[in-house]
């Protein structure tokens, strides 16, 4: 790979230009740096980050008890070992994030406060070009790159989304999003109502301990799973004085395939497992306890994300009194709160929609091919990472029933094996299409609603890729498979065109 080099761009001045440009400096984005640093070294690259700072969903989210929803023994990278409880907070998964930096020197190609706007492939030059805002000074920024790894995540982090319901404009309290967290947000006995019944409603329901009364109201109730925010196993290890590198890898492998059985059992037992797990919270909220109103769910177990809460806190609050829960439809807002469906009024000083996030789909950037428009709607994935057409650009879009960072890893070793061919093969250029077999494949939906159907997806169907019935032409969501399949992917498959 070349040394950073400058260009001329025609009507733009000078601008530099890398190997590798990566949008953004979260969990994915400081992954990849650190792949490309440690498996390509003397690779010029460049990190663009739109926020003042590393850390991406765990710097721009601050609404209280902000913490993973999903083990860091698994979230965590490959190489470098977690040694903390494995539900983590925001700010412990930052410090984290903070030491891969630091011990790998990767400060030094990370680039803050640059928001992109565009993004323009020309095949005349086989080369992306960027434009970017640098949101502290307002300046215009233009970088090259022979090749494009987007890392930004898959929501939009200035604003969630928020129905719109009746007389929203009447409310006399305060409503806000967890989105938009406001700094300083005085809730001190005051009665708060949290609208929805997910991961981010479980987190904020319990650590709202100054409020006078906090409860969750959910149009329909979310699988949840519970214990202690510990690992047993990783526990004893240490106890033992194992090395934290190899207590990393068998804690890691033993949570990945407890977690793959159960996966397999949500499909084909998912009764079994239904009944398992209200048992559980049975046994926290007590046998009154209206768990079939409340805690039971109308779809079949990991048909939608199931979060883990650590030492059940949600449930604890509920059975302490502390909290409750209230499954029912709004049907308006009013000057003091919410009038729902059933007839029942709901008294609040404050009311947080944690009702989701909206689908931002490559980070709301322009694309264009050769000055054509680039619509990724139209474009088929190849295996959730690459897109048919759109040459020099690799995505990472982590899993929804395993840890997000898994896949950004395995994505990661992709990105270099592939950059290293395309050095050997003296390519400038790769892109996937599909393959003279592939011509009467169904072409489908990213993802199949029957097995996994989120709000914010549905939403947001029409904007994703399509995907094919064939296993290659899928983001599967089953990384089992994939942590075999995608080392072994032939390189000089009849998919991938190089020029």
């Amino acid at each position: 790979m070349s040394e950073a080099a400058t260009f001329s761009r025609s009507g733009a001045g000078a601008a530099e230009h890398f190997d590798v440009l990566i949008v953004g400096a979260g969990i994915s984005g400081v992954g990849g740096a650190y792949h490309l640093a440690t498996q390509m070294p003397g690779t010029s690259f460049v990190v663009l980050e739109a926020e003042p700072t590393y850390g991406g969903t765990w710097w721009t989210h601050k609404y209280p008890g902000i913490r993973s929803d999903s083990d860091l023994h698994t979230f965590g990278y490959r190489f470098k070992p977690w040694t903390g409880t494995p539900i983590a907070t925001a700010d412990e998964i930052r410090k984290y994030m903070g030491e891969v930096i630091e011990e790998n020197d990767l400060g030094r190609h990370i680039r803050y406060n640059h928001r992109i706007s565009s993004a323009s492939w020309s095949s005349a030059e086989n080369r992306w070009t960027i434009e970017a805002t640098r949101t502290d000074t307002g300046a215009p920024v233009v970088i090259s790159a022979n090749f494009l790894w987007m890392c930004q995540g898959y929501y939009r982090h200035s604003e969630g989304y928020t129905p719109q319901w009746p007389g929203m404009d009447r409310f006399r309290g305060t409503i806000v999003h967890p989105e938009a967290w406001p700094e300083g947000l005085d809730y001190a006995g005051k009665r708060v109502v949290v609208i929805g019944s997910g991961a981010t409603a479980a987190t904020i329901v319990p650590n709202m301990p100054e409020a006078a009364h906090v409860t969750m109201l959910q149009r329909s109730p979310t699988y949840f799973r519970t214990g202690r925010n510990a690992i047993e196993l990783a526990e004893e290890l240490r106890a033992l004085q194992v090395d934290e590198t190899w207590i990393h890898e068998i804690v890691r492998r033993k949570i990945l395939l407890e977690q793959a059985k159960f996966t397999d059992r949500c499909f084909t037992e998912p009764e079994q497992v239904k009944e398992e797990m209200l048992a559980n919270l049975r046994s926290i909220l007590g046998p009154d306890y209206d768990i079939a109103t409340h805690f039971t769910p109308s779809y079949r177990p990991w048909r939608q994300r199931i979060a883990f809460v650590p030492d059940a806190d949600l449930f604890q609050a509920v059975a302490e009194g502390r909290a409750s829960v209230v499954t029912d439809e709004i049907e308006h807002f009013d000057e003091t709160g919410l009038q729902l469906k059933s007839g029942r009024h709901l008294e609040a000083d404050l009311i947080v929609t944690a009702t989701g996030f909206n689908l931002n789909v490559l980070g709301d950037i322009e694309f264009a091919i050769d000055g054509k428009p680039l619509a990724f709607h139209d474009t088929v994935t190849y295996r959730g990472m690459m897109f048919t057409g759109v040459p020099n650009l690799c995505w990472v879009f982590g899993y929804f029933r395993a840890s997000w960072t898994l896949r950004a890893d395995l994505v990661g070793d992709f990105v270099c094996r592939l950059l290293k061919h395309m050095k050997e093969k003296g390519a400038r250029r790769v892109e996937v299409a599909l393959r003279p077999e592939d011509r009467d494949m169904a072409i489908l939906p990213w993802i199949d609603p029957e097995n996994f159907n989120p709000g914010y997806l549905m939403r947001g169907m029409h904007l994703l890729p399509k995907r094919g019935e064939k296993r290659e032409w899928q983001h599967t969501q089953d990384y089992w498979q994939e942590k075999d399949e995608f080392p072994a992917i032939d390189l000089d498959g009849a998919e991938f065109v190089y020029r």
